[in-house]
């Protein structure tokens, strides 16, 4: 039976980023490391009008930068320069500027299917193989690690077992690991845009009624749409037809962009705030949206579990014990708390306080974004969580 220091359960965009972010001390300390995907990555890139895509805060591009990897991301990473925030129907916006911040961007777009090749290829594969396309279908603790059995019914051993594999972790599960969930009632209708005006790197974050909508901009002047909706009015949005969808959007929106032309697939996501309620145990790290899975409408789910994912790596590299040992990983979780703490705290309670229709929240909803616009000191507050350098003074 094999046996390997790190096995890395789900190779997609975060379990990846681990990788990447150990590779280096990987290679000086002699490790192997293994990620283990169901998917095999594609190795070339394949344009598309309907490519998923998501948001990078400025914290993420100085990770990727310390990585190796960001002018290679770049070339397909479509900058937010500015973020208008507004309140359908009333009179208050708040506007975020990169020049106010001092950055050259708030954030980027990148296409999921590009940045997932920009991390594959920077892979060495002398430290990181891949079993792919492989599952783990049975996780049992030893005492000085894991063993996992395989979909094709081979069993390896590991000092650290990371659980990366989504929100919707059957491991998870089989370990009795406990989640703390909290439904929003509401879907998030995805799909890509285009505008008869160019987006100019502007990104759009307007709350309703009805719930909070993003359009943020991507490469070829799309944009990608974030329609947070009741269950049952989502599933209408997506059967409507082309044209009744972009008039019903264009309704919602507004003519900031112009006529909205375009729409592409359409797809829905149920929506719920999900904690995992251990994320270390000895020989164990939970990370990802196995972890923690947040509304989209804030954009920093993935740029917390990529904040996760480079604490994790530094806690095992400083570390002297095998990559397994658990006062280590306990050090990484306390280290990272705060973080997460704020982060989820920012996401759900945005989230909530854009939901309401109760009219004295309406009003302080209105009140306080009319004060963001004029309020310096709140003002950073709020880009600072958006670019993800609220919680940590190191990006």
């Amino acid at each position: 039976m094999s046996r390997v220091n790190l096995a890395i359960i789900g190779g997609g965009l975060v379990g990846a980023s681990l990788a990447l972010a150990l590779q280096a001390g990987a290679r000086a300390r002699g490790w192997k490391i293994v990620l283990i995907e169901p998917f095999a990555p594609g190795h070339t890139y394949q344009p598309s009008y309907d490519a998923r895509s998501s948001a990078l805060s400025f914290g993420a591009r100085q990770i990727y930068q310390r990585l190796g990897l960001w002018q290679e991301i770049s070339r397909r990473a479509e900058p937010i320069k500015q973020i208008h925030v507004s309140d359908r129907g009333r009179f208050s916006t708040a506007r975020l500027s990169a020049m106010e911040e001092g950055v050259p961007a708030l954030g980027y777009v990148v296409e999921n299917a590009w940045l997932g090749q920009c991390l594959w290829q920077g892979l060495d594969k002398d430290v990181i193989s891949w079993r792919c396309p492989a599952e783990v279908t049975r996780m049992e603790p030893l005492e000085d690690g894991y063993r996992l059995t395989l979909n094709d019914e081979t069993s390896l051993e590991c000092d650290l077992a990371v659980l990366a594999d989504g929100g919707r972790s059957g491991l998870r599960e089989q370990l009795g690991i406990g989640v703390k969930k909290r439904p929003y009632n509401q879907s998030a209708l995805i799909a890509n845009i285009t505008p008869s005006e160019a987006h100019n790197g502007m990104a759009f974050e307007r709350f309703t009624d009805d719930g909070p909508m993003a359009l943020l901009p991507l490469p070829e002047n799309r944009c990608a749409l974030v329609w947070t909706r009741l269950g049952m009015d989502a599933q209408r949005l997506a059967a409507l037809d082309e044209r009744s969808f972009l008039s019903e959007l264009q309704g919602v929106f507004g003519y900031r962009l112009g006529t909205l032309k375009q729409v592409g697939a359409r797809h829905l996501y149920p929506l719920s705030l999900i904690e995992a309620e251990e994320q270390v145990r000895p020989h164990l790290a939970v990370l990802g949206n196995a972890a923690h899975s947040l509304h989209p409408i804030a954009g920093q789910g993935f740029n917390l579990s990529l904040r996760d994912a480079k604490a994790l790596a530094e806690a095992l590299l400083a570390s002297q014990s095998t990559p397994g040992d658990f006062a280590t990983l306990q050090a990484y979780r306390e280290r990272q708390r705060l973080d997460q703490n704020l982060t989820v705290g920012f996401s759900d309670q945005v989230t909530r306080l854009f939901g309401s229709t109760q009219p004295l929240v309406s009003l302080g909803r209105n009140i306080g974004l009319l004060g963001l616009d004029l309020l310096p000191p709140a003002k950073r507050w709020f880009a600072r969580q958006a670019m993800g350098l609220g919680t940590r003074s190191d990006g």
